[in-house]
């Protein structure tokens, strides 16, 4: 990993990661983005929220478990929902569903450039390549971004979206945090 210049002027990126109520899905990306990072030395800052979070909520019980045996500890996460600031803020905003992209948009329009799904930046960044000595990340997020219309983020997309275990009999916590560990690695990697 080079020494590529971030977001801001000090080389710092600032990254928002979206889901639904901020209990599962975006601490765990958030939670696997900061352990990478640190182990890494890299200068990034990653937030979570949630367009349908309650202030103060934990992690549920089954993603605190899975965030476990991957090395990560979410005993201490409290929910945040979703705020304008934190979204205006970010170099990057990472949503696990097309729908949690297109919220963000909606919340402030114009950010359509820097706001992916995790999977869908993980492929996008894989077509161009990493980003390249002495590019921001604005200009490879640019890159990235060519060619993607607001029409494509139109339903569910298996390729997209990161599938939400909570409630649901399709997937699982653990299969969804290591699917959600290994697409992390991947941005990360893409991005440094």
């Amino acid at each position: 990993m080079g020494g590529v210049a971030g977001g801001q002027a000090d080389g710092h990126v600032a990254i928002l990661v979206v889901c639904t109520a901020n209990q599962c899905r975006s601490p765990l990306t958030a939670a696997a983005l900061r352990r990478r990072a640190d182990d890494e030395g890299l200068p990034v800052t990653v937030e979570s929220a949630g367009i349908s979070a309650q202030f103060g909520t934990p992690a549920t019980r089954e993603t605190i478990d899975a965030a476990r045996r991957l090395g990560l500890d979410l005993s201490a996460h409290a929910s945040a929902p979703l705020d304008v600031d934190a979204i205006v803020a970010a170099d990057l905003v990472i949503g696990l569903e097309r729908r949690h992209v297109q919220e963000v948009v909606l919340a402030v329009p114009g950010v359509f450039p820097k706001v992916f799904t995790l999977k869908e930046l993980a492929r996008r960044g894989s077509a161009i390549g990493p980003r390249r000595e002495g590019q921001s990340i604005g200009e490879w997020l640019a890159e990235a971004h060519a060619g993607r219309r607001p029409l494509d983020l139109l339903g569910m997309s298996v390729d997209d979206d990161v599938l939400d275990p909570t409630g649901s009999r399709a997937v699982d916590h653990l299969t969804t945090a290591e699917e959600i560990d290994g697409y992390s690695e991947i941005v990360l990697d893409l991005l440094f």
